[in-house]
């Protein structure tokens, strides 16, 4: 094993603080780490949020950019998964506003329904795909609430900060979603 392969295995065995504090250090073989081991959540995350897949991954780059500069002031480096989420929701949300501003959701296309290869197809099966389909008829501000919390594990609070909102609303966002989300998945009960 060569010095470089030994530092990259010690490197992925390392907690999350550890790699934190390193990449806050501008270590960036540490932020590479962390970048493999939470960057698959972003993407899943980024792609309940956003409306394209190509979205999704450009508020993935967005984010792991905003990451990089701003990790040295990450004050607790055991909550960096819970830090990138958040991070993730603030790009999307800034990607929402952009796209908002430049277009009307009347003027938008509806995205052809992508079958699920027999693997995925197996794993998450039809009481998926009728969430996914539930999800899409939300309002964009009650699914984006409902994501933050139920995909991102945001608390009430992070998510009210996230979209600029207050904890109330979020509350009462999040309240209209699951009743929402309870009627048109009802066959799946």
């Amino acid at each position: 094993m060569t010095p470089s392969n030994s530092s990259a295995n010690r490197l992925a065995d390392a907690p999350d603080a550890v790699l934190a504090e390193r990449a806050g250090d501008g270590d960036v073989a540490a932020f590479e780490t962390l970048v493999r081991r939470h960057g698959p959540l972003m993407r899943a995350y980024s792609r309940r949020l956003m409306s394209s897949p190509a979205e999704a991954d450009d508020v993935v780059q967005e984010s792991l950019i905003t990451a990089w500069k701003e990790i040295g002031n990450l004050r607790d480096g055991t909550a960096v998964r819970s830090w990138l989420m958040r991070v993730v929701g603030h790009r999307a949300v800034d990607a929402g506003r952009r796209r908002k501003s430049h277009s009307n959701v009347a003027d938008q296309h509806e995205l052809p329904d992508r079958a699920p290869g027999p693997e995925r197809a197996a794993v998450s099966g039809s009481a998926g795909q009728a969430l996914s389909r539930a999800l899409a008829k939300l309002p964009e501000e009650q699914r984006r609430c409902w994501v933050l919390k139920e995909y991102g594990g945001q608390s009430y609070d992070d998510i009210a900060q996230t979209l600029g909102i207050s904890t109330a609303s979020v509350r009462g966002r999040l309240a209209r979603a699951r009743t929402t989300l309870v009627t048109e998945l009802e066959e799946w009960r």
